[in-house]
């Protein structure tokens, strides 16, 4: 803050300074020489004429050519204007401290990353979820494992993982086992799916959420860095003119601006998977329900069918 406000300061003062220094070159012009002129009639000496010398308030002739001359040779004289600084987002990237060039160019990559990150993320996600939901609903007539895994067909989604899990449990757990104990190992079999699947999904994010979190900081370092340089110009310049100062801030605060382009896109599409990610995992929990529920069918048509067996012997 203490940094701010001294910026702030100094800011003001070369202000103040640039907008007095053409009152006070205006006052610095020197006035233009007096015309001497002649009097118009002159009375004839009653005396003899007396040889004196000339008075102090006449110029001489070399005297009157000198201050006639001064006006012109100034009028002649070309002014020098200071020298126009670039300030485009090029020149000013161009004109930084390599350590600020530095921080600019890694804020530039965290965006493109972010970017890239953000539209993989985005079709990985609506292609997860309109495959598994088309799966649901092509397993919802289904009233066993076999017939849902038939109708099913393809084995890239979640659902097909689960149904392939329920089968082989079931078919390893045949007549050693409870009901009981094969939902329970199903179960089991099914959270490590879900949480695999999990994974999958949210890989990238934690990208996203570290760009999010230190981009404005990093950008703030060159900002800091940047300054820092302005201030050290100044002292060898020996001067707080506008024209000195203004492009070190500039490029700067060009830093800080970057970060942020970085970090605010960032933030936003993380928050957004966020919430998408949530929407995927509840239809992923809906598939795993979808599987235990056909499991379960499945053991109790194998028990009834056992009871049917022994009532007919």
């Amino acid at each position: 803050m203490s940094l701010f406000r001294t910026v702030l300061k100094l800011l003001a003062v070369l202000a103040a300074v640039w907008f007095a220094s053409p009152l006070i070159a205006q006052q610095a012009t020197p006035p233009a020489a007096p015309t001497a002129t002649a009097p118009a009639n002159v009375a004839p000496p009653s005396t003899p004429p007396v040889v004196q010398a000339p008075s102090a308030t006449v110029p001489a002739p070399a005297a009157v050519d000198a201050a006639a001359a001064k006006p012109a040779a100034a009028a002649a004289t070309p002014t020098v204007l200071p020298a126009v600084h670039d300030l485009s987002p090029w020149a000013m990237f161009m004109g930084a401290d390599i350590i600020v060039q530095s921080v600019m160019v890694g804020l530039a990559l965290a965006s493109v990353l972010t970017w890239t990150v953000g539209i993989f993320k985005f079709m990985e996600l609506t292609w997860a979820t309109n495959r598994l939901k088309s799966a649901l609903r092509k397993i919802g007539e289904a009233r066993s494992l076999s017939e849902a895994q038939l109708a099913l067909g393809d084995k890239g989604t979640v659902l097909s993982r689960l149904l392939a899990a329920a089968l082989r449990e079931g078919r390893m757990s045949a007549g050693i086992s409870s009901d009981e104990g094969i939902k329970e190992r199903a179960a089991s079999s099914f959270s490590e799916i879900v949480r695999a699947e999990g994974r999958k999904v949210r890989s990238g994010m934690s990208i996203l959420a570290t760009i999010g979190a230190i981009s404005p900081f990093v950008g703030l370092f060159g900002t800091v860095w940047g300054i820092m340089n302005s201030f050290i110009g100044i002292s060898k310049a020996q001067t707080t003119n506008l024209a000195v100062v203004a492009p070190g801030i500039a490029e700067a605060l060009l830093a800080t601006a970057i970060g942020l382009v970085a970090a605010i896109p960032a933030v936003i599409i993380y928050n957004h998977f966020a919430r998408v990610t949530r929407g995927y995992m509840e239809i992923v929990a809906r598939a795993q329900g979808a599987s235990g529920r056909l499991l379960s069918r499945d053991l109790d048509r194998t028990h009834s069918s056992a009871h049917v067996r022994a009532a007919a012997e």
